[in-house]
């Protein structure tokens, strides 16, 4: 079972800005987060792992 980041925990392992990842996301160029409550969004972290591992090819 994979752990859930928080948006400040996607962009230290990613290295993107916040305003750029809601941008992609936008755009579906970036993995859609889960929604837990009106005020928690958090991403799953095999899914960030798995969207790395697609543009390092």
């Amino acid at each position: 079972m994979s752990n859930f980041l928080r948006i400040t925990e996607v962009m230290k392992m990613t290295g993107i800005a916040k305003s750029t990842i809601w941008l992609w996301v936008k755009e579906e160029k970036f993995p859609k987060p889960i929604k837990l409550s009106p005020r928690i969004t958090v991403w799953d972290e095999d899914s960030i792992n798995e969207w790395k591992k697609e543009i390092q090819c």
